[in-house]
């Protein structure tokens, strides 16, 4: 986790000059997050739109095939938005509010605020699942080309990810190792090795 109707409802507008739109598409092995599958082990198409303002606001829509062996939920749909900005000793922020919809079976459906924290190659953050649903928090390090990641999911466990990225000619190209420690007796340990192919324009 989404951006198609974004796209649609800017491109309608006059943008001024500290705008941008921006557009993504991703082919990945395997739908990681937070260290789960979200298409059972099979490989996912993704992209969206962006719309980024000098002012710190930023808006988008994102989308990608799911597969949880649920009759009618086939897809995800994310429309988010939120303010980022940097203090002058180098603290990154970010407040965002992302809707999360599964067309076809809205009882998946839930929205999440979170606030992002970064500074220098760390970074933190925390999201509050709304009406009920879960918290999660997690740490990243980048280090270069290499990342890694660690996330509480409350009630549906841990998870972390070993990262490289790099570049594939034109495109941007990752290979990924993760891992998911379940706190439920409702969910399987699971990891994986995913590697993706994305691009930007």
């Amino acid at each position: 986790m989404k951006r198609f109707l974004l796209f649609s409802l800017i491109s309608a507008l006059t943008l001024p000059s500290f705008a941008s739109v921006s557009a993504n598409v991703t082919f990945a092995t395997d739908y990681i997050w937070r260290g789960m599958t979200q298409t059972g082990g099979d490989p996912a198409v993704s992209g969206g739109f962006d719309y980024a303002a000098d002012s710190g606001f930023y808006a988008g829509i994102w989308g990608s095939n799911v597969n949880f062996n649920i009759d009618g939920a086939g897809s995800e749909l994310d429309v988010y938005f939120g303010y980022a900005f940097e203090t002058e000793g180098g603290l990154g922020v970010d407040i965002n509010y992302v809707d999360f919809t599964y067309p076809g079976d809205s009882s998946l459906d839930f929205q999440e605020i979170g606030v992002g924290l970064s500074y220098g190659d760390f970074g933190f953050g925390y999201y509050s699942g709304q009406d009920g649903a879960a918290d999660y928090m997690d740490f990243s390090y980048g280090l270069g080309d290499f990342s890694f990641y660690y996330g509480d999911y409350d009630t549906y466990g841990t998870n972390f990810a070993l990262g490289y990225g790099f570049a594939c000619g034109s495109y941007d190209c990752g290979l990924a190792y993760t891992d998911f420690s379940s706190d439920s007796v409702d969910l399987m340990d699971e990891d994986a090795v995913v590697f993706s192919v994305s691009a930007s324009f």
